[in-house]
This record gives structure tokens, C-alpha cells and sequence, in this order.
């Protein structure tokens, strides 16, 4: 499904017509492949009015990107905690951990851990594969995994 990736922060939208700017992000966020002549139909502007206000909306970057969710049949989901020793540079571990298959999404974190990865993978056992490989990237000096049993989004 594709998707719209906003800026996370206090969204300062165009005065005049705040409401406008809000019901086009909306509507891209439920499918940003919508076109803009659909968009305009639906909200009564015209392509071009829709158009300039994505750019505007891109150039003041409430827009970051334009992006798809991917449904690839991974049913297991897992988040790794990792603990990066203080000789080591944590984004050279971020770096490992992005080629390891599995590995979705890396965050570095503050708080007790370093690092936090998001794993996906067909199965329980997959997702143990991945995490045996993290650990052997140098640097980790100790990982936390919990698997997602659910997720729930707004």
C-alpha cells in the first residue's frame, strides 16, 4: 500500500486555507498514489491548484517522501535492543546491521541500549538467524530481543 512519510514536528500550514492542506494530506496518506486531478476532484481544486500546494507542502518539508509498504509474507516481526561497547563507533554497527537480512529498520537510541532494530522475517527461526548475526557484528556487547505479538497503528 503506499504510503506518505511527514515530517514529525509541529506542521505549520498555509494560513489562508489551513483546512485545504490538511484534507490533501489525508488523502495522500490513505493512498499517495492518488493523482492530483483525482485529488482536485474530490476537493474541488483544480490539478494545478493540488499540484502547487504538494510542491509547496514538499518544499517546506511537511512532505518528506513518497514511499510503499511492502506486504512481502514476513509474519514475524521482532525489535533487537543492542549494546554497542564504547570503543566502537555506533554507526559503524548501524551500518552491519543494515545488511543483515532481516533487518528492517535501525534507530540509534538514547537509554540503556544503543540501538534498536526492527526484524522481520517468515519465522520464529529466521528471525533467531538474524539476531545470531547481529550478535557476531563486533562492537555489540549485548542484545535484548522481544518478538511483536501484535501491531496496532492509528
Amino acid at each position: 500500500m503506499p504510503c506518505l512519510v511527514l515530517r514529525r514536528k509541529d506542521i505549520k500550514l498555509d494560513n489562508d486555507t489551513p483546512d485545504t492542506d490538511h484534507r490533501i494530506l489525508e488523502i495522500l496518506r490513505a493512498d499517495s498514489r492518488k493523482s492530483f486531478v483525482e485529488i482536485g476532484k474530490q476537493l474541488g481544486l483544480s490539478e494545478s491548484a493540488v499540484r502547487r500546494r504538494v510542491k509547496n507542502l514538499i518544499q517546506d518539508g511537511i512532505i518528506k517522501r513518497f514511499t510503499i509498504e511492502v506486504g512481502s509474507g514476513e509474519k514475524t516481526s521482532a525489535i533487537t535492543l543492542l549494546s554497542v561497547e564504547s570503543s566502537t563507533d555506533t554507526s559503524l554497527v548501524t551500518t552491519k546491521l543494515l545488511a543483515i537480512k532481516g533487518v528492517k529498520i535501525v534507530y540509534e537510541i538514547t537509554g540503556q541500549f544503543d540501538v534498536a532494530a526492527i526484524l522481520g522475517a517468515p519465522s520464529i527461526s529466521e528471525i533467531n538467524q538474524s539476531v545470531d548475526m547481529i550478535r557476531r557484528i563486533p562492537g555489540v556487547s549485548d542484545t535484548n530481543t522481544v518478538i511483536i505479538l501484535r501491531t496496532l497503528s492509528i
